[in-house]
């Protein structure tokens, strides 16, 4: 990873973002092979600080601009994300099948939210447009899902 390059995008971003000068936050890489994410953050609300990482070792995605506009996308929609979650929590026993449901389907609908705006933010403002799909090479084919089930008929 090209970490200057790195740092070029994530100051780009913040500012065109509208994150600073709201939020302190900094840009930290991760040397640890064992960990499995491209990118994450962690979060301070009350004092209005965030890390944002990137895995430097290791990382799935090839588009660095993508990882580092969808983990902002993430700080952005914080403030939603951590109300719904506090919904669901209030809401639901945990361990329930409707807890599980509403979490998932949350917690799917904030990644598909996050992705999609980073689509449309790299498509209007981006220097590499071309979409990572490391994810995609990691799962399984249409016929592979599908394959060994009995036939219906």
């Amino acid at each position: 990873m090209d970490r200057e390059k790195a740092r070029v995008i994530f100051d780009k971003y913040i500012k065109k973002l509208r994150i600073t000068p709201g939020w302190d936050i900094k840009l930290e890489f991760v040397e640890d092979p064992e960990w499995t994410k491209t990118g994450d953050f962690k979060i301070d609300c009350d004092d209005k600080k965030a890390i944002l990482l990137l895995n430097a070792v290791n990382p799935k995605q090839e588009n660095v601009e993508e990882v580092i506009v969808h983990e902002l996308m993430h700080l952005k929609m914080y403030p939603l994300d951590q109300l719904t979650e506090d919904m669901i929590v209030s809401n639901f026993e945990e361990g329930t099948p409707g807890y599980d449901l509403a979490y998932r389907r949350f917690f799917n609908t904030l990644e598909q939210t996050v992705e999609e705006l980073t689509k449309c933010f790299l498509l209007e403002f981006g220097e590499d447009r071309e979409l990572s799909f490391g994810r995609c090479d990691r799962m399984k084919s249409f016929n592979e899902l599908y394959d060994g089930l009995n036939n219906l008929e």
